[in-house]
């Protein structure tokens, strides 16, 4: 199946998980997964939030970001892959100048 981002719309989700600011994110989801692509503007959040009923894959497309999983940060930058394994914990945000762009895939077992 092919998804084809340039015609899913882009929708701003504010706050999202309770975090500051927003992002826009365009989505394709069904029972199993939850396809996004996403920029995340500079000085916003991701508020920390559980995998409780699968894990998520991040792939870093532009700018920068720190994601913390379980009280552990690790810097993302274009090309880098942030994993939160389900039974996690973690939460993004963009500490840097620019939207951090990236590819994320939530998947539900």
């Amino acid at each position: 199946m092919k998804l084809n981002f340039s015609k899913i719309d882009e929708n701003w989700m504010a706050n999202f998980k309770g975090g500051e600011k927003g992002l826009l994110a365009k989505m394709f989801s069904d029972e199993q997964n939850k396809i996004i692509r996403a920029r995340l503007i500079a000085g916003a959040t991701v508020g920390e939030h559980a995998h409780e009923d699968g894990s998520e894959i991040i792939f870093a497309l532009s700018g920068e970001a720190t994601a913390t999983t379980d009280g552990v940060e690790e810097r993302l930058a274009a090309g880098d892959c942030h994993y939160c394994p389900k039974g996690h914990r973690h939460f993004l945000k963009n500490d840097g100048p620019e939207d951090f762009e990236f590819f994320a895939v939530v998947v539900r077992q």
